[in-house]
């Protein structure tokens, strides 16, 4: 029986002018290629407390707005990872976070860059579908409240 564990996706953004810009991360755990701040809930820890948390971890900076989306999905992992014993995938609900500085201190475990991308740049590079799919959906309810 497959087991998933509990996660966040957190489409993190900054305004700048008129402009939105989203914060890619470029990951080196695991496997290589662009993503958006995620990560595991812990035992006992509510969904958005994770995704505060994971925002701090992977960016070192707190949020000015954080949403939550009637989004969830899963996903299996393409092999076994370390640290991930015993699950065989992962689950995720979307959040959204601003953030006002552009500055990011990745955690170099899991990162070696970061890029801040306009929509179009963001979607050419980000690696997984299920992550488009998510960014598409913040930027429509962004462009909206422009």
């Amino acid at each position: 029986m497959e087991k998933f564990r509990k996660g966040v996706f957190i489409v993190t953004y900054r305004k700048e002018k008129d402009k939105i810009l989203y914060l890619l991360l470029k990951r080196k755990l695991h496997w290589n290629g662009w993503e958006f701040p995620k990560g595991g809930v812990e035992t006992f820890e509510f969904r958005k407390s994770a995704a505060k948390r994971e925002l701090k971890e992977e960016t070192g900076q707190f949020h000015i707005k954080i949403k939550s989306y009637r989004i969830k999905g899963k996903y299996l992992y393409n092999k076994k990872y370390p640290g991930r014993k015993g699950f065989s995938g992962q689950t995720y609900k979307l959040y959204s976070a601003e953030i006002k500085n552009k500055n990011i201190k990745i955690d170099k475990k899991e990162h070696s860059d970061y890029e801040w991308l306009d929509f179009n740049q963001a979607w050419k590079i980000l690696t997984w579908p299920n992550q488009k799919m998510c960014l598409n959906i913040v930027n429509k309810t962004l462009e909206k409240i422009k």
